[in-house]
């Protein structure tokens, strides 16, 4: 089976997926961003995605991504920087990216937030940006403390060349899906907080599930999903499944 036909299965059983999820607890499927995990995935790929509806791709690590993006961009193409992001590296991704998922820290927003205005002369346009929240509290996995969201939040949102649009995060690996439904139940729940608390952002994005629990974040309220695997197929290089 040629590679198109590959994905073009695997496209239609995950946007199935996400509608049958959305359905499931009263949500339209148009509410969820499907983001097409691209890390270690051939440009060839990516554009067979593209010719086959798909326009959000995410990409993990800025020395990959940024020859792609220089190489595929056309108007209606949507980069998403989903990786960790090295306050030393920010400046690269500024202009690159149409969404960072991943801040995590006031240092990082106050480089990002400066790199922004040295870019972007006219001073109009923001970065969007969500803040990654580390909900499960793994040593392993990057975010926010979830004691230090709101206070955090509360200074990003005075830097005027980024715009929070909401938050991410990342579940443990599970064998039971319904293990990972509190983590993201509980970003949703932080979410609502946040409208009150820190009402000068929309706070209208949730950006979680992957390949192996995403149709369960969407239960949750999910309206980001980073899907790869499911897409792609296997990754070829070492790193975090998507």
């Amino acid at each position: 089976m040629h590679q198109q036909e590959v994905l073009a299965i695997n496209i239609a059983t995950v946007r199935a997926q996400i509608a049958e999820a959305a359905q499931r607890v009263g949500r339209q499927p148009e509410e969820i961003i499907l983001v097409a995990v691209s890390k270690t995935k051939p440009l060839e790929l990516v554009k067979i995605a593209y010719e086959l509806g798909i326009t959000h791709f995410g990409e993990n690590r800025i020395q990959e991504a940024l020859p792609k993006i220089a190489a595929f961009h056309p108007s209606d193409v949507r980069w998403h920087m989903i990786g960790h992001l090295q306050t030393n590296k920010a400046r690269k991704v500024v202009g690159q990216f149409d969404c960072i998922h991943s801040i995590d820290s006031l240092h990082l927003a106050e480089t990002l937030n400066h790199h922004v205005a040295s870019f972007n002369l006219t001073g109009s346009q923001r970065q969007p940006v969500l803040l990654q929240v580390n909900i499960s509290g793994e040593t392993s996995k990057e975010g926010i403390e979830l004691d230090m969201v709101i206070s955090l939040a509360r200074q990003i949102v005075t830097l005027e060349h980024l715009e929070i649009q909401g938050l991410m995060t990342m579940a443990p690996l599970v064998n039971n899906l319904e293990k990972a439904r509190p983590v993201f139940r509980s970003l949703r729940e932080l979410r609502d907080r946040l409208q009150k608390e820190v009402p000068e952002c929309s706070w209208q994005h949730l950006s979680m599930g992957m390949t192996d629990d995403y149709q369960v974040a969407i239960e949750e309220g999910a309206t980001i999903v980073r899907i790869g695997r499911a897409i792609f197929g296997e990754r070829v290089k070492k790193g975090t499944s998507q």
